[in-house]
């Protein structure tokens, strides 16, 4: 009886701080972090304000590092993101007060083909993150194509893609492929190449039997809807003259196009060279009306930063 009782005293110790060693992994180190120049005297800037930013930081889970994060997509309190290695990350968030108050990691999965498979490296460049139902729209880079993936990150299906995208030698490049997806029930499911293909001159977002135009400087890096109308959309420039990096939001109505050319109405111009202390932002997400997150790619350089900013649309 005593023999019986030192074994379930001894595994009961093991559990318990096999339990705190794991807890202690998933919960984020959440550092404020400043990206407003001290110069604006405020959190406003144009048609943006900045409500909260935090530097985050986690130790691996399951020997996976939370690293070069791509995209975000929300839902019921819950964040999926995506790392350029083909990893999706699931995590709870709050986001009480209009600040981040709690951010813990609650799995880390790398994503699967229908047999299980894990992807391999020419294939898993992930880059846009969307929910669809209940589901998860996932593009891709190298191997340009749009898959929908279940939430433990297996592969449900491919979706049909605009005929315009089908060619890979019309990229830029094999690196500006579909960075961006999004998706709402009146549009269906939309994604842009990172740059124009080689005949354009404008960025294009293209659903599969359509496609919106507008001008803009830099390359795209994500999309989020606004509304059932407005598109959303994160640009990433530099300063042609110090060289600095430049986040830039527009709002694009795809309501008020003629026939496929649209307007941008710019949000909000992050620039370095003016004081923002900006890292390289390339994921999007909406968490409320009116209000988004955005998270920086760290590049997988210690030097670098993930950097989570939660910010309203003011007009």
């Amino acid at each position: 009886m005593i023999k019986d009782a030192n074994v379930i005293f001894t595994f009961t110790i093991k559990i318990f701080f096999t339990t705190i060693m794991f807890l202690s992994i998933l919960n984020a180190e959440l550092f404020d972090y400043k990206i407003v120049p001290s110069s604006l005297g405020g959190r406003n800037y144009m048609n943006v304000k900045i409500l909260d930013s935090k530097e985050i930081r986690f130790g691996k889970s399951g020997g996976v590092a939370f690293s070069e994060i791509s995209d975000l997509a929300y839902k019921d309190n819950k964040l999926f993101t995506l790392g350029d290695k083909g990893v999706l990350y699931e995590l709870n968030i709050n986001l009480r007060n209009d600040k981040i108050n709690e951010l813990d990691l609650t799995n880390a999965t790398p994503l699967k083909a229908q047999n299980d498979q894990k992807l391999d490296k020419v294939h898993r460049d992930a880059e846009g993150l969307a929910f669809m139902g209940e589901n998860l729209l996932v593009s891709f880079e190298r191997e340009h194509r749009i898959d929908l993936y279940s939430l433990n990150a297996k592969k449900i299906k491919n979706i049909k893609i605009n005929k315009r995208l089908e060619n890979k030698d019309d990229y830029q490049s094999e690196n500006k492929g579909l960075e961006a997806v999004a998706y709402n029930e009146k549009y269906g499911v939309l994604t842009a190449p990172e740059a124009p293909l080689k005949s354009k001159i404008t960025h294009t977002i293209y659903s599969q039997r359509a496609k919106w135009k507008f001008k803009a400087d830099g390359v795209i890096k994500a999309l989020e809807f606004i509304d059932e109308n407005n598109l959303l959309v994160l640009i990433r420039d530099s300063n042609k003259a110090t060289k600095k990096m430049i986040t830039v939001l527009v709002r694009v109505n795809l309501e008020k196009c003629q026939k496929d050319k649209c307007e941008s109405d710019l949000l909000t111009k992050m620039d370095e060279t003016d004081g923002w202390n900006i890292y390289n932002f390339e994921g999007l997400c909406k968490v409320g009306e009116n209000r988004f997150l955005m998270i920086s790619d760290d590049d997988e350089d210690f030097s670098q930063k993930t950097i989570l900013t939660l910010f309203e649309i003011t007009n």
